[in-house]
């Protein structure tokens, strides 16, 4: 049986699958209607339920699982599903949550691993005492969480995920640039996203935090380096600290995008630029893996509402 992300244009199909959000609006003819999107282990596809009944609206709530019966369509370049029927799981039924939701291609415990090793790579007494502090104190939350609510690394442990390849191009590059300064690139590549522990809820049905949504994840894993030093006892205003802290604050690259000052030291910039090319490479294989050779990708959002050509034979 076809996955989400397996099905073809035109397919009719029946299938139980996760509901990773239902967003009740208002239509314009003043009838209420869900927005869903639907999940199971190959990704995810957006569905809307016209005309939905109060009934409706209380049974069909983020974090179930239910049976669609739909046919796949294109709108605006983007899949989506034509919901034909839904319902609650039968008796006997597969219902639990976690059986629909996609993950990491890579066991948490390897990536508990991988990161663990890399710290002994961070030779600054500050930074390292920094970063073992906060990854013992969010350890579940960020081997756990996704790196997004959509858009790129939006699976369970993504973050990490995102965190390790992030890493590893790092690693990369830093062998070709002696003047980089290891310990420093490494600290604030594990540290960036770190404050999505608190921008977002959690893997299943993630939406932003009240903090999230007002604050933001780069002021506050910024926050919480300054919290850790007042714990550690460590002085804040130490040039090491404050750099530390710019590679966070600085990793959007531009003021328009989030970043509250642009990069300024060398290793800011670096991580900036791997961030950008990590998240981008994500999505466009996702949606490249999704593609007959010989055809578009469907539009990606994230990539400027891009579609990418997939070539038969290179």
């Amino acid at each position: 049986m076809k996955k989400i992300r397996e099905l073809s244009v035109d397919d009719q199909f029946e299938m139980l699958v996760l509901i990773k959000n239902a967003d009740v609006r208002l239509a314009k003819n003043n009838k209420k209607f869900i927005a869903f999107t639907f999940q199971d282990t190959s990704g995810t596809i957006d569905g809307k339920y016209w005309g939905a009944s109060e009934e409706d609206i209380e049974a069909f709530t983020a974090g179930k699982v239910v049976s669609l019966i739909g046919k796949r369509e294109v709108y605006q370049g983007n899949p989506q599903v034509k919901i034909l029927n839904l319902r609650l799981p039968n008796p006997g039924e597969p219902a639990e949550p976690t059986l629909f939701m996609e993950r990491a291609p890579l066991k948490k415990e390897e990536m508990e691993e991988e990161i663990s090793k890399t710290l002994f790579e961070i030779t600054n007494a500050h930074w390292n005492r920094i970063v073992r502090y906060l990854l013992t104190k969010y350890q579940k939350q960020f081997f756990d969480y996704p790196a997004a609510k959509r858009n790129h690394h939006a699976f369970a442990s993504g973050l990490a995920y995102h965190t390790i390849t992030m890493l590893r191009l790092g690693k990369a590059i830093a062998k070709e640039y002696p003047e980089i300064n290891h310990s420093l690139l490494y600290a604030g590549i594990i540290l960036h996203d770190l404050g999505k522990v608190i921008e977002l809820t959690g893997p299943m049905s993630t939406e932003y935090t009240l903090a999230g949504n007002l604050v933001g994840h780069l002021v506050l894993v910024d926050e919480e380096i300054t919290k850790a030093c007042l714990e550690l006892k460590i002085d804040e205003t130490a040039e090491d600290v404050v750099v530390l802290r710019h590679m966070v604050l600085a990793h959007h690259g531009l003021l328009e995008y989030g970043s509250p000052v642009r990069p300024r030291i060398m290793e800011a910039e670096i991580l900036h630029q791997i961030d950008n090319m990590d998240a981008s490479m994500q999505m466009m294989l996702t949606s490249i893996r999704q593609t007959t050779p010989g055809e578009y990708t469907d539009r990606i959002f994230g990539m400027d509402n891009r579609s990418f050509y997939v070539p038969k034979e290179i």
